[in-house]
């Protein structure tokens, strides 16, 4: 199951973690954020162990969203180290945010 991130638990549970980190911006009232959720339910079973999966509530965490400049959700961002590598905006196929993980375990 995807980890729930808060402003309160996201330095350490994404910036200090060893492993990729796919953190998926979404909010109760955005349909597409709702389409995009039993994808990364899927991807946070399917990389257990290997990588960190949360959701950040953007309604309820204002400081992550400001932080990195989310003003469109569904937003994932990838991090690798602390960092931005990669994100993506907009509802998308499984195979392009397992694909974008990926590269981030190899």
């Amino acid at each position: 199951m995807a980890l729930e991130i808060t402003d309160a638990n996201f330095d350490e549970l994404v910036l200090k973690s060893d492993k990729p980190v796919l953190l998926d911006f979404w909010a109760e009232w955005c349909g597409p954020c709702r389409m995009v959720g039993p994808v990364v339910e899927d991807i946070a079973k399917e990389y257990e162990g290997r990588a960190i999966v949360g959701k950040v509530d953007v309604d309820n965490n204002p400081g992550i969203s400001v932080k990195f400049g989310i003003r469109n959700i569904p937003a994932l961002l990838f991090f690798k180290n602390g960092e931005i590598v990669d994100k993506q905006i907009g509802a998308v196929p499984k195979s392009v945010l397992t694909d974008k993980l990926a590269k981030q375990l190899a």
